[in-house]
């Protein structure tokens, strides 16, 4: 309740003149903004790579293979194959992408044993595979997968004896895997620790 000795504060009460100063400055600010337009958005690629190949008119390069117009060398039986994950990156510094993929037999239940291969595309060709990284007979799952600067990382979870439920693995190991003298090799330690 206001106290009937302090006088009505003039900010309180609004007049026309008020509302009509709000709406020309409103006006002015969108009248301002239709003159001060940005410059025009361009999306270019910066390097020397970039403006090579545009001033030379050579074709972009070729996107990642395709792991689903693969065929793996995973004996299923009736069942089809299925790609868990896949990245994809410059594995071999020839300026074409190449694909990764964990890939395993489709099952109704249970956990079937992972397989990474990598996938390339020739010149001229369908995709095809060119090396096996984790055999499925290893009796592995990959849990994480990355390619990043030409360097294949994984995350894979095993078992120390067949007495291991194939639900529970206990054994964990990270790999890294890099094209090394026309092959790609393991960089990371294998050895592998408790879960």
């Amino acid at each position: 309740m206001q106290h009937p000795a302090v006088p009505d504060l003039a900010h309180t009460t609004t007049r026309p003149v008020h509302w009509l100063a709000t709406a020309a400055a409103l006006a002015a600010v969108v009248a301002g903004s239709a003159f001060l337009q940005p410059d025009p958005a361009t999306a270019a690629q910066s390097g020397p790579e970039a403006h090579t190949r545009a001033a030379a008119g050579a074709p972009a390069p070729a996107p990642a293979p395709d792991p689903a117009s693969v065929d793996f060398p995973l004996d299923c039986g009736p069942v089809k194959s299925a790609v868990k994950k896949k990245a994809t990156g410059d594995l071999d510094g020839d300026g074409r992408a190449e694909t990764v993929a964990v890939v395993h037999c489709r099952a109704g239940s249970g956990t079937p044993p992972d397989g990474v291969y990598v996938i390339t595309r020739p010149k001229a060709g369908k995709p095809r595979v060119v090396a096996t990284l984790v055999d499925p007979k290893d009796r592995t799952n990959v849990t994480d997968l990355a390619v990043r600067e030409g360097a294949i990382t994984a995350t894979l979870l095993g078992y120390s004896s067949l007495d291991v439920p194939r639900c529970c693995p206990d054994r964990k190991d990270t790999a890294k895997w890099q094209w090394k003298d026309g092959a790609f090799a393991r960089t990371a330690p294998a050895e592998a620790h408790s879960v």
